[in-house]
C-alpha cells in the first residue's frame, strides 16, 4: 500500500511543536532558489541558517557525497576512516590549531570545547577553576549546558536546574570582562560576531583585551565561530582577520554545506585533556559528512572565492543601504561579509516576524535575530542576478 502524500498539515499533526514554518514544503533547490510543493519559486537569502554555502545540490558537493557513499558509510569512532582524517588535516593546515574532535552539529561542538576547557582547567589547577564567562545575547547551542552558557534567557525558561559556574556580561564591555575575571575562570567564550543576538560584532580593541585578559588569567578563550566561520564573513574563519588567535574554536554550519558536521579546533596543549574515553560523539567525524566538508573547504579556502565574498558583501551592504533610504524600515545595516542585518525602526520596530512572513510571500527566504533585527545569510557563491533580484523581492515585501 502506499503512502499518502506529505503535506504541510502533516507537519503539525506528526512534529513536536517546537516550530512554526512557513505554509509552503520546500521539495527541490538548484544554486540559490528553491521550490515549494505549491510550485512557487523562492530565492533564497536565508541558506539554512548560514549553512549553505554553496548554495543547493553544488555539483562538487553532490559528487563527493555520491562517491563517498559508494565506499563506506558509518563505523564508529572505534575506526579510523580516510575522510574524517583528511579533513582534520586540512582543518589544521588552515587555521591555527593543532588538533580536532569531528561532532555532528555547532551545539555538539560547543559542548565539547565547554567540557574541554573545564577539565584542562581541572588537570591544571584543580576543580576550582571552574567558572566559564560569556556575553548577555549571545548563543552556543540547545544543549543543557551551551544554553546555559548562552546569554539568552528565553532559552533557559523552565529547563532548571540550570549548570552553574556560569557567569554573563555585557558583550564589548572590557571593563566588566576585566573586572569579573578571577584565578576560577577557566574559560571566556565568545562569538566574533554575535548571530542570534542581532549581528553584533566583536569591537576590536575588546576581541583584543579578552585575549590579554585570558592569557593574564590562564583561562583559555574559546571562539564560537560555527555562524561566523567557513568564509561567512569574508576570511575563512573570522578570527583570521581579528589580530587574535584562540585556544578552542568551534565551527559547524556551513562546514557542510548542508550536510551535518562540526568540529571543535585546538592546540596541541590543551587537546591532551581529552585522553582516551573522556568525550566522544556515535556518529561524529561520519565519512559521508567528512567528505563532504573536505570538498566544501577546498571550495572555499581558495582566496580568490574569499575575496569574491568581500565583493558581493558590498553589494548587499550597499542595497540594503538603499532599501533602508528609500523605506524608513530600517536604522541600521550591520554585520559582515554575506551576514548581515537590519535593525528595524519605526513602525516596522519589533515586527521581523512580521516581515520575514511578507518577504516568504513575495518569494524570498530571510531570517530573524530578535524581534528588531531581519538577517541575511545567502550562499557564498548566490550570484549577483540572483542577490539583486531576492533583495528587489524584500523591497516589494516592505512596500505591500
Amino acid at each position: 500500500m502506499a503512502n499518502p502524500p506529505i503535506t504541510r498539515a502533516d507537519f503539525d499533526r506528526y512534529m513536536v511543536p517546537t516550530y512554526a514554518p512557513a505554509p509552503d514544503v520546500l521539495v527541490r533547490g538548484s544554486g540559490s532558489r528553491v521550490w515549494g510543493q505549491s510550485g512557487r519559486e523562492y530565492i533564497d537569502l536565508a541558506g539554512g541558517i548560514a549553512v549553505n554555502v554553496l548554495g543547493h545540490a553544488h555539483p562538487r558537493l553532490v559528487d563527493a557525497l555520491a562517491a563517498q557513499s559508494e565506499r563506506l558509510w558509518h563505523v564508529s569512532n572505534a575506526y579510523a576512516t580516510e575522510p574524517a582524517i583528511a579533513l582534520a588535516r586540512s582543518l589544521v593546515e588552515r587555521t591555527f590549531a593543532d588538533r580536532v574532535f569531528l561532532t555532528n552539529s555547532g551545539g555538539e561542538a560547543n559542548e565539547a570545547a565547554l567540557k574541554l576547557a573545564r577539565r584542562h582547567a581541572s588537570d591544571r589547577h584543580g576543580e576550582g577553576k571552574h567558572e566559564i564567562i560569556s556575553f548577555t545575547r549571545s548563543f552556543h547551542g540547545r544543549t543543557l549546558f551551551t544554553v546555559s552558557v548562552g546569554g539568552t534567557p528565553a532559552y533557559t525558561e523552565g529547563f532548571g536546574p540550570l549548570p552553574g559556574g556560569i557567569t554573563h556580561l555585557p558583550f564589548n564591555d572590557a571593563d566588566a570582562l576585566g573586572d569579573a575575571m578571577s584565578e576560577r575562570t577557566c574559560a571566556v567564550m565568545m562569538e566574533p560576531v554575535q548571530g542570534e543576538g542581532g549581528l553584533v560584532a566583536a569591537e576590536p580593541s575588546f576581541a583584543h583585551r579578552v585575549r590579554e585578559l585570558c592569557t593574564a588569567h590562564d583561562a583559555l578563550l574559546v571562539l564560537d565561530e560555527v555562524q561566523s566561520g567557513v568564509g561567512r564573513t569574508g576570511s575563512l574563519y573570522a578570527y583570521q582577520d581579528m589580530g587574535i588567535t584562540p585556544d578552542i574554536l568551534t565551527t559547524a554550519k556551513g562546514l557542510g554545506g548542508g550536510f551535518p558536521i562540526g568540529a571543535m579546533l585546538t592546540t596541541d596543549e590543551v587537546a591532551q585533556s581529552f585522553a582516551v574515553g573522556t568525550h566522544g560523539s556515535t556518529f561524529g567525524g561520519n565519512p559521508m559528512a567528512a567528505a563532504v566538508a573536505l570538498e566544501v573547504l577546498a571550495v572555499v579556502a581558495d582566496p580568490a572565492f574569499l575575496a569574491d565574498v568581500r565583493r558581493k558583501a558590498d553589494l548587499l551592504s550597499e542595497r540594503l543601504r538603499q532599501i533602508g533610504a528609500a523605506s524608513g524600515a530600517w536604522a541600521e545595516v550591520r554585520g559582515r561579509g554575506l551576514w548581515q542585518g537590519v535593525v528595524l525602526s519605526g513602525p516596522w520596530a519589533g515586527r521581523s516576524t512580521d516581515l520575514a512572513t511578507a518577504a516568504f510571500e513575495a518569494g524570498v527566504l530571510t531570517l530573524k535575530a530578535g524581534a528588531d533585527v531581519l538577517r541575511l545569510a545567502p550562499a557564498l557563491d548566490i550570484p549577483d542576478g540572483d542577490l539583486d533580484e531576492g533583495l528587489g523581492r524584500l523591497a516589494d515585501a516592505l512596500r505591500r
